[in-house]
C-alpha cells in the first residue's frame, strides 16, 4: 500500500487541471479519490487522504487570493 503523502500527491495532480473531477471530489470525495487511485481503499486511509487533499486545496485557494490582493496594491 502506498503511503498517504504519495496518494495525496497523486490526487492533487489529477484534481489540479480537471474541473469536472474537482466538482466530483466536492460532491463525493470518497468515490473521486478511489477513482483517481484506481482501487478501494481502507476507510481510515481514504479519510486521511481526503483530509489532506482538502487542506492542500484550501491552502492553495488562500495563497491565490493573497497573491491577487498583493498584485492589486503592489503594482510597480
Amino acid at each position: 500500500m502506498a503511503d498517504i503523502s504519495s496518494l495525496v500527491q497523486k490526487a492533487l495532480a489529477a484534481l489540479k487541471g480537471d474541473k469536472s473531477l474537482l466538482a466530483s471530489f466536492n460532491a463525493d470525495p470518497v468515490k473521486a479519490i478511489e477513482g483517481i487511485i484506481g482501487k478501494d481503499l481502507p476507510d481510515e486511509t481514504v479519510k486521511k487522504v481526503i483530509e489532506e487533499v482538502k487542506k492542500a486545496l484550501a491552502d492553495k485557494g488562500i495563497k491565490g487570493i493573497i497573491a491577487k490582493i498583493k498584485a492589486l496594491f503592489c503594482k510597480k
